[in-house]
């Protein structure tokens, strides 16, 4: 089977899959989309935006890091913007050997391609002559943003996920779920996994209006 494979470079999480999909390589198919859109069409904040979801989210992915045998080392800035890494991959075919490339120069190297010498270096690795240009065509972008459209009308809510069929699978933490899911032809055997699909919701959240000071 093929899973759908959508990552965005500003994700550390997305890096960490990316190594573990490796060996699976045949069987994936990437599409990078901006994270940003995604959380915009949800409604939702990213975890680097509430102040102590961000210390912990960059303690996780380091512990995780290392759990997972994997180097790991943070650019000098994030949340950074990811639009030209975004559109360089597609520049280059989506090739998952050029993503990989991409995803070790920012969190295994810890550098961003923000320095012309930077960029120029990223580009020249990847093969990639005049990227600039190649990067503000406006057949790069529109298809970055066809990318980010289909995910979000697939039902995809962050990065990275698995899509396997109608199944999403979120998080790095979910690698081994859709490669299980996979291996079983698309399908799970235990039919707790439909019921819970059908359950109830026994109360609704409504948003909450910030106190307002008294005089």
């Amino acid at each position: 089977m093929i899973a759908d494979w959508y990552f965005d470079f500003v994700s550390p999480f997305s890096y960490l899959q990316c190594e573990r999909l490796q060996l699976h390589a045949a069987s994936i198919r990437p599409h990078p989309i901006v994270f940003a859109a995604v959380l915009d069409a949800n409604g939702q904040k990213g975890p680097a935006e509430i102040d102590a979801k961000r210390v912990f989210t960059y303690r996780f992915v380091l512990w995780q890091a290392k759990a997972l045998g994997i180097p790991l080392r943070f650019p000098h800035a994030h949340p950074f913007n990811p639009i030209a890494l975004l559109r360089l991959a597609l520049a280059c075919g989506c090739r998952l050997d050029s993503i990989t490339r991409i995803f070790r120069f920012v969190w295994r190297d810890g550098r961003l391609p923000d320095l012309p010498i930077e960029w120029a270096e990223l580009a020249d690795e990847l093969g990639v002559c005049n990227a600039d240009a190649r990067t503000s065509d406006p057949e790069i972008k529109d298809a970055l943003r066809r990318e980010t459209d289909a995910a979000i009308e697939r039902g995809v809510f962050g990065v990275p996920t698995l899509a396997v069929g109608n199944e999403l699978f979120w998080g790095v933490d979910a690698t081994d779920m859709a490669l299980a899911y996979m291996a079983a032809g698309g399908r799970y055997d235990d039919p707790e996994y439909a019921r819970v699909q059908q359950l109830r919701a026994a109360a609704v959240r409504h948003a909450v209006r910030p106190a307002t000071k008294r005089s």
